[in-house]
């Protein structure tokens, strides 16, 4: 199935008091890669946006003035979800929005045209209880890097959506990515099938200057932690520890 990382950035918080949509943002991705399509459309809300929304996204009255109404772009917003998985950080909120606005078209619900609709927020809250899970705080925490987010943008946050999703679904059991790991003829078992005991492995012995730096800076480091190196004690305490 298709899937496309949607945002959207609106008038307000409010769909049912007739706040609007002034930007929707889409990235399509199949078989967890990024294909480069994408749908990125300004919008005129048909009325003025409250200062709050406009602090967080910086799309001014003045800069949506001579954008298409959303009437106008709704079978693009169609074309482009039909059929697709939607992934959206807090679904709630987008998905009530654009309900909102292909209500006023006389078109169907989002989830009708989709195939499925998935909500990170509740992802990452089953994954991390009681933390913060801000598309920021999720950037901050899978080491997504947003530092050029300086305003809120739909395209921008889809983006860093897609990259958040990517590591909360990439599993951390194993640093080792297999499809249908044991199957025949699959890379797992054929790995499985060698027999290592025919193999030699090769030990490269120190040489007498290079064990002498090691020496040299073990008692650096020990200097400079007031004698705390504990490995030496140990090996002190317990000479047979040590390799021959």
């Amino acid at each position: 199935m298709r899937q496309i990382f949607l945002d959207t950035e609106t008038t307000g918080l409010e769909a049912n008091n007739g706040d609007r949509l002034v930007e929707i943002g889409c990235i399509e991705m199949e078989n967890r890669r990024l294909t480069g399509n994408t749908l990125h459309l300004y919008i005129n809300p048909e009325r003025k946006g409250h200062e709050d929304a406009i602090r967080v996204h910086g799309l001014t009255d003045a800069f949506l003035a001579d954008k298409p109404k959303f009437a106008e772009v709704a079978q693009q917003v169609v074309d482009f979800i039909g059929g697709a998985e939607l992934i959206i950080h807090n679904a709630a909120f987008d998905v009530g929005f654009l309900d909102a606005e292909f209500a006023r078209c006389k078109l169907g619900k989002t989830a009708q045209m989709a195939g499925k609709v998935t909500d990170t927020l509740l992802m990452a809250r089953e994954m991390f209880p009681g933390k913060a899970n801000s598309l920021d705080a999720l950037c901050r925490r899978l080491e997504v890097d947003n530092a050029h987010r300086t305003f809120h943008g739909a395209l921008l946050d889809a983006g860093l959506l897609a990259e958040v999703y990517i590591r909360l679904t990439r599993g951390q059991d194993s640093l080792v990515i297999q499809h249908d790991e044991g199957a025949p003829g699959s890379a797992a078992a054929s790995a499985a099938a060698v027999d290592f005991s025919q193999f030699t492995l090769t030990v490269l012995e120190p040489t007498d200057e290079e064990r002498a730096a090691h020496e040299a800076l073990l008692a650096d480091l020990d200097k400079a932690s007031g004698g705390k190196t504990l490995w030496r004690t140990v090996l002190t305490q317990a000479p047979g520890l040590v390799a021959q």
